[in-house]
């Protein structure tokens, strides 16, 4: 009897599988943890990307364990973070603590798994881009004109404790051009720049980044209008005169010192003895 309804339990599971086979509905495919960021090292987010559902629904859930402990977590949050996410806030957020993470993705006719991912918070901060561009024009009448640039950092980040540091790095280009021209601006929030095109219309990011971790995206583009008479102040030309100044000055006193003698016979003949017809200039030597 007991072997007739093993029988019977494995011929109907067979169907069930034979249909569903029929049908196109498998188990899930293997998703894949893709990324994760802090903004600010006190929380971060981590994403990943969903294998096929085998054409069933499915469900997900990450599970986590710090380095040196067995007990499993869930994710705390999968809200936050948009879809296919995983947000850890402060109180889930440790420093200097390596996080093993995988997703366990699960629908009616089985389960997949996820890679393990080690992620240590410090070395996956990526700051929001910087606030508040601000780009003018600015000519004073004692000096060269320049282009003004200034801006803040994140609003997530404090930076007043020294907990953290940000770097800063402007582009701009003319509107029509291809090419960017980078300036590093260190941990200034102002910057400005001499040499550019009159009458041109730029385009002026700025972005950020942590003394450990990622640049942040770039910040919406400011556009600024270059007036037509703005004066450019081309270093590079300044420097090429001077340079060739001091080339001719060192070649004038070289000659100088060359031909000084010729020269001065030249400018400044010697003055010739007076002579008298017949008279003998040793006459006048005095005898003892």
């Amino acid at each position: 009897m007991k072997e007739n309804v093993i029988s019977a339990t494995v011929v109907t599971l067979l169907l069930f599988l034979n249909t569903c086979l029929l049908n196109g509905q498998l188990p899930p495919g293997k998703p894949e943890i893709f990324k994760c960021r802090s903004p600010n090292k006190e929380t971060f987010t981590c994403w990943w990307r969903p294998g096929t559902d085998g054409g069933l629904p499915t469900n997900y859930s990450l599970t986590y364990h710090r380095e040196g402990e067995t007990l499993m977590h869930e994710c705390p949050d999968y809200i936050t973070g948009g879809p296919n996410s995983c947000h850890f806030g402060k109180q889930y957020t440790s420093m200097w603590r390596t996080y093993i993470m995988m997703v366990n993705a699960t629908n009616q006719m089985g389960s997949s798994f996820s890679d393990e991912l080690y992620v240590d918070v410090t070395y996956i901060v990526q700051p929001d881009p910087p606030l508040e561009l601000t780009v003018e024009v600015k000519q004073p009448e004692d000096r060269k004109p320049y282009l003004w640039m200034k801006w803040s950092p994140p609003t997530l980040i404090d930076l007043k404790t020294g907990w953290f540091t940000l770097l800063y790095e402007i582009r701009l280009k003319p509107e029509k051009a291809a090419e960017w021209e980078t300036h590093f601006a260190g941990q200034q929030t102002e910057f400005k720049i001499l040499s550019l095109h009159p009458g041109q219309k730029y385009l002026v990011q700025v972005r950020c980044k942590p003394d450990h971790g990622y640049w942040s995206a770039w910040s919406p583009a400011t556009f600024i209008q270059i007036p037509s008479d703005f004066i450019m102040n081309d270093t590079t030309v300044w420097i090429s005169v001077a340079v060739l100044s001091a080339v001719i000055c060192l070649i004038i006193v070289w000659a100088v010192a060359l031909k000084g003698y010729s020269m001065v016979t030249c400018i400044f003949p010697p003055v010739p003895g007076p002579k008298i017809k017949g008279f003998d200039a040793h006459l006048l030597e005095v005898t003892p």
